[in-house]
C-alpha cells in the first residue's frame, strides 16, 4: 500500500512516536510497552476527555461554592458511580448545584421576559412564552443534574465496543507467556479509548496504594461492569483462573473459553437488543419526523386565527419548538437507544485525529446565509425594492399597515431563504468531511487488511509448523497472496530481511522503515508481537500461537457479520428515514404552508378590496368579519417559516445520523464524521430541489385558481 497524501504522512509521523514509547523489552526480554505506564494516566486522561469535560468540572465545583444542593437521595448513589465511570473530578452535590444554578437563570429570564411583555402589549396572552421559559427553567433541573449518567452512559458505550478486542489481546498474550500484568499492558497499548483509560486506571490505584495487587484492582473495576456486562467480567475471571492451573493443555482451554464465553454472550445480547428496537425507532420516527412536520401544515392558518400575539412571539415559540425541543427530545429518546446497546465488536483502528477545515466551512455557510437573508437586507435599504414575478406574485411582499411592517410574504423571498438550511448543512458538511477524508481512507484498506489477515496467520502458522524458517514462510506468503493488502504487507516484510539484512522484529517494527508504519492496525500489530515473542521459544510455540490467533479473528469476524446482519432491517429503515423521508416530508410542507399564506393573503386582498368597493349585494358586516379573519398581518411570513423547517431538517438529520452510526458502529467517531458529511450534504440537497419545485408549483395553482373567483 502506497499513500502519497501529506496529511496521511502526517499521520503516519504521530503513529512513529507512538511506537518508540510502545516498544520495548525487558532484560528476561518479556513485553513491557512503557516504564511510565500508569504515572501516565492523569495525564492521558486529560488528553482524552479533552476542554468539553473540564469546562463541565470547573462549572459544578464552581456551582458548589455559590449554593450547595444536596441531589434526592435515591438519585445519589447512581450519580457517585456514573462520577467515577465517567473520571469526573466533581461530587454530586456539585452536580445537583449546577443544575439548580441553571434551572434558577432560566426561571429567572422567563420572569423578567414576561413583565418585559405584558407591559409593552398589555396583552396577557403574550406571557404563554415567557410562562413556558419559565416551566422549562423548572423542568431542566432533573435532566442537568444526571448528565453524569448520560456521559457515564456514552463512557461505557465506548468502553464496551473495545471490550471484544480487549479479552482477544489479553488471550493471545497469555496463550505464549502467563503473566496477567504484562498481559494487560499488552492490550492497553492495543486498544482504544476509553478502555485502555479504565484499565490504566487500574495500575494507577495500584502504584498510589489503594490496593495491594494487579488482581484486587481488578477485581473492584470489573465489578462496575457487573450490572452492565457480566459476560466481559466472567471472561476476565476465567482468564484469572487460567494462572492457577498448573496443566498447560487445561490452562490454554480455559483461556480459548474465556473468548468464546464474550463472543457467545455478544451475539446473543445483540440479538434480544436488535428484536426490541423496532418499536423505539419507529416512535423516534414519528416523534421526530411525521408528526412535528405534518403538524406544520396547519400551523399558518392556526396562527392567523390568534390576533393577540404578535407575528414576533409566534417565530420565537416556533424556533424554541421545533430548533430546540423537539431536536433535544429525539436526541434524549436515541441516547436512550444506544444506552441499552450491548458490547459491539469495535473497530480496531488507532484513533486518527485530523483538523477539519473550519475556516472554510464558516465562510460558505455565511456566504449561503447572507444570500438567504438578501430579501430582509432589501427591505432595509429600500422599502421600494420590490418588483413582480408573474403568476408568482411579488418578489418580497411586504405587509405595511399601522406603522408597522410584516413579511416578507413574497414568493421569491420565500425560494432565497432555502439557501440558509442549506448553507448550514453544506458548512457542516465540508467540515465533517475534511475530517474523515483522510482517517476513513485509512480505515477501509486496514479494515480490508484485517479481512485477509486471518487466512494469512493461518498459512504462515502452517508453514513455520512445517519447520520452514520464518523469514521463508514470510516470503512465501507475500507470493501467495500477491496484489492484496497482506500481500503488500508481508512483501514489504520480506524486502526489509532480504534487501537490509534486518530480523524479522526490525523488518516489521524498525521506526524508519517498518512493514507496520503504513499500516495502521493494532490488531495486524499485536499478531506480529506475538510472532516475534513466541518464535523465542520454538517454532512450534510460534505455529501454534499464529494459527490460534487466525482462529479468533476468524471467529470474532464471524460474530460482527451475524450482528450486522441482525440489525440490517432496523438500519435499512433508518437510512430511509435519513436519506428521504424527513428532507421530502418537509419539503412538501414547506410548499402546501407557503401556498396557504399566500391563500390567505390574496382571499384577505379581495375581500377588502370588495368591501371597499361598496358593493350592495354583499353586507360588509360579514366582509369586515372575514377580511379581519383572514388577515395575512397575523400569520407567520413564508419566509421565517420555512427557515425554521429547513435548519429543523439539518438538526434531525444529524441526530438520526448519530444514532444510526452508534446502533450499527457503537462509538465509532470517525464513521460518524463520515457519514454526517455525507447525509447532511445529500439530504438537505433534496429537501432544497423538492421544496423548490413544490413551491413554485403550489402558488402558481394557488395563484392562477384565485385570480378567477370572483367574490
Amino acid at each position: 500500500m502506497k499513500i502519497n497524501d501529506k496529511e496521511i504522512e502526517d499521520i503516519l509521523n504521530k503513529y512513529r512516536d507512538q511506537l518508540k514509547t510502545k516498544i520495548g523489552k525487558t532484560n528476561n526480554n518479556e513485553y513491557m510497552p512503557n516504564r511510565d505506564f500508569s504515572r501516565e494516566y492523569i495525564t492521558f486522561r486529560k488528553e482524552l476527555l479533552g476542554n468539553n469535560i473540564s469546562v463541565y468540572e470547573r462549572l459544578c465545583n464552581l456551582s458548589e461554592k455559590i449554593i450547595k444542593v444536596d441531589p434526592d437521595k435515591k438519585e445519589s448513589p447512581k450519580l457517585k458511580k456514573s462520577i467515577e465511570a465517567a473520571h469526573l473530578n466533581i461530587t454530586t452535590t456539585g452536580t445537583s448545584s449546577f443544575a439548580t444554578l441553571i434551572g434558577f437563570m432560566i426561571f429567572v429570564f422567563g420572569v423578567v421576559f414576561g413583565v418585559m411583555q405584558y407591559f409593552t402589549t398589555k396583552s396577557l396572552v403574550t406571557i404563554l412564552l415567557p410562562l413556558l421559559i419559565m416551566l422549562f427553567g423548572v423542568v431542566i433541573i432533573k435532566p442537568i443534574t444526571r448528565i453524569p449518567n448520560y456521559m457515564a452512559s456514552r463512557w461505557r458505550l465506548k468502553a464496551s465496543n473495545q471490550m471484544v478486542l480487549c479479552i482477544l489481546y489479553v488471550v493471545m498474550y497469555m496463550r505464549h507467556t502467563s503473566n496477567l500484568e504484562h498481559a494487560l499492558k499488552f492490550a492497553i497499548d492495543h486498544i482504544q479509548e476509553p478502555l485502555n483509560l479504565d484499565l490504566r486506571k487500574v495500575f494507577f490505584d495500584v502504584e498510589n496504594g489503594k490496593y495491594p495487587t494487579l488482581k484486587e484492582s481488578l477485581d473492584n473495576y470489573l465489578e462496575s461492569w457487573r450490572e452492565y456486562n457480566l459476560e466481559f467480567v466472567n471472561s476476565f475471571h476465567l482468564i484469572e483462573g487460567s494462572l492457577y492451573e498448573p496443566n498447560e493443555a487445561r490452562r490454554i482451554e480455559i483461556l480459548d473459553k474465556s473468548l468464546e464465553l464474550i463472543l457467545n454472550g455478544t451475539y446473543e445480547k445483540m440479538l434480544h437488543y436488535a428484536q426490541n428496537l423496532k418499536n423505539p425507532i419507529t416512535m423516534i420516527h414519528m416523534l421526530g419526523v411525521v408528526l412535528p412536520i405534518l403538524g406544520l401544515v396547519i400551523l399558518p392558518l392556526v396562527s392567523s386565527f390568534i390576533k393577540q400575539v404578535p407575528v414576533s412571539s409566534k417565530i420565537i415559540f416556533l424556533i424554541i419548538l421545533y430548533n430546540i425541543f423537539l431536536p433535544v427530545i429525539v436526541f434524549v429518546l436515541g441516547t436512550n437507544v444506544l444506552s441499552k446497546r450491548p458490547t459491539g465488536y469495535g473497530t480496531s483502528i488507532v484513533n486518527l485525529k485530523t483538523k477539519g477545515n473550519f475556516y472554510t466551512a464558516l465562510i460558505v455557510t455565511l456566504l449561503f446565509i447572507f444570500i438567504g437573508l438578501m430579501p430582509l437586507f432589501l427591505h432595509l435599504i429600500s422599502n421600494q425594492a420590490d418588483f413582480e414575478l408573474g403568476i408568482f406574485g411579488k418578489f418580497l411582499d411586504y405587509k405595511c399597515g399601522n406603522e408597522n411592517c410584516s413579511g416578507p410574504y413574497g414568493t421569491g423571498a420565500l425560494l432565497f431563504s432555502l439557501f440558509i438550511p442549506l448553507g448550514i448543512a453544506f458548512g457542516l458538511s465540508i467540515y465533517f468531511n475534511s475530517k474523515s477524508k483522510q482517517a476513513i481512507k485509512i480505515m477501509d484498506e486496514t479494515k480490508t487488511l484485517e479481512q485477509e489477515f486471518s487466512g494469512s496467520l493461518f498459512q504462515l502458522g502452517n508453514r513455520i509448523g512445517d519447520g520452514v524458517p520464518a523469514e521463508i514462510a514470510i516470503e512465501n506468503i507475500s507470493d501467495n497472496m500477491k496484489g492484496t493488502a497482506t500481500g503488500n504487507f508481508f512483501r514489504i516484510v520480506a524486502q526489509n530481511i532480504r534487501n537490509l539484512g534486518q530480523s524479522v522484529e526490525e523488518a516489521i517494527f524498525n521506526l524508519k522503515n517498518g512493514a507496520i508504519l503504513k499500516y495502521q492496525s493494532p490488531l495486524v500489530e499485536s499478531s506480529m508481537e506475538v510472532l516475534v515473542e513466541s518464535s523465542r521459544k520454538g517454532p512450534q510455540i510460534v505455529a501454534r500461537s499464529l494459527i490460534s490467533i487466525s482462529n479468533y479473528i476468524g471467529q470474532i469476524h464471524s460474530v460482527n457479520e451475524r450482528l450486522k446482519d441482525l440489525l440490517s432491517d432496523v438500519m435499512s429503515s433508518m437510512r430511509s428515514q435519513i436519506s428521504f423521508l424527513a428532507p421530502v416530508i418537509a419539503a412538501i410542507v414547506v410548499g402546501i404552508a407557503s401556498m396557504i399564506v399566500s391563500v390567505i393573503g390574496k382571499l384577505g386582498e379581495l375581500v377588502e378590496s370588495a368591501n371597499l368597493s361598496g358593493n350592495g349585494d354583499i353586507p360588509t358586516g360579514g366582509l369586515d368579519a372575514i377580511s379581519g379573519f383572514l388577515s395575512i398581518y397575523d400569520t407567520i411570513p413564508s419566509f421565517f417559516f420555512q427557515v425554521i423547517i429547513g435548519i429543523y431538517v439539518v438538526e434531525i438529520v444529524y441526530v438520526l445520523t448519530v444514532l444510526a452510526n452508534g446502533i450499527e458502529n457503537g462509538a465509532d467517531k470517525i464513521n460518524e464524521q463520515y457519514l454526517l458529511g455525507k447525509n447532511l450534504q445529500m439530504s438537505t440537497l433534496l429537501y432544497f430541489g423538492i421544496a423548490l419545485i413544490v413551491i413554485l408549483i403550489f402558488n402558481a395553482l394557488a395563484s392562477l385558481v384565485l385570480t378567477t373567483t370572483n367574490i
